[in-house]
């Protein structure tokens, strides 16, 4: 009977260290599956969605591109500009991500190289991104509030020896608080099947004016 009892006591120890375990394994683990935050509004026959918690400087550019993409002609133009800056806005404006998983612009991007680019983001400028749940006052991320485009120039751009009609923008933005993010960039989208996708980022530093 003792036997059994001490059998017991062991085995029942056992499931109480292996449920503390898998409680702070879970605890402290960060998600890979973010939480989806709830979709307000989005654009028929693209893969375009204004969520709930974007910015009012996204959803106005949100409302800008929706009633530019129902018009019978589209002007490219236009439709390059501002997908770029929805881009750029729910790239940088990482105070409403859920951690570093959770990245912005994606939907915006070639779907070929959508994977890759969610790497080198999670693994570049949202390594350090807290979760929303562990974060103190301390922790401050940025947010876009204003952008421009400097220029727009139509070219063509090469992806997997297929030549595409493509668009060149320069972008310069600024935040509700400076805290050392980019500023500025140049995009390059191309025009497949009648919708634009990004295709390259690059950053472009500011030239600083000096005096003599």
């Amino acid at each position: 009977m003792r036997k059994s009892f001490k059998i017991c006591l062991i085995i029942i120890f056992i499931l109480l260290v292996l449920g503390v375990a898998i409680l702070i394994t879970l605890e402290f683990k960060p998600s890979s599956n973010p939480k989806i935050s709830k979709d307000i509004d989005k654009i028929a026959n693209y893969n375009y969605h204004l969520q709930k918690r974007d910015t009012t400087l996204m959803q106005e550019t949100f409302k800008s591109l929706k009633n530019l993409l129902s018009k019978k002609d589209i002007d490219y133009d236009l439709y390059a500009t501002y997908l770029s800056e929805l881009f750029i806005i729910d790239l940088f404006t990482m105070d409403n991500k859920n951690n570093k998983y959770d990245v912005g612009g994606l939907e915006y991007v070639l779907p070929e190289i959508a994977d890759n680019y969610r790497l080198n983001v999670e693994d570049t400028l949202y390594k350090y991104l807290i979760e929303t749940s562990k974060r103190t006052s301390n922790e401050r991320y940025p947010v876009v509030k204003s952008i421009n485009q400097e220029s727009l120039e139509n070219t063509q751009y090469t992806y997997q020896e297929v030549l595409y009609d493509a668009y060149k923008i320069i972008l310069n933005w600024e935040y509700e608080e400076n805290l050392g993010y980019q500023t500025k960039a140049e995009i390059i989208l191309i025009k497949k099947d009648k919708q634009l996708y990004i295709v390259s980022y690059k950053g472009v530093e500011e030239k600083v004016d000096t005096e003599d």
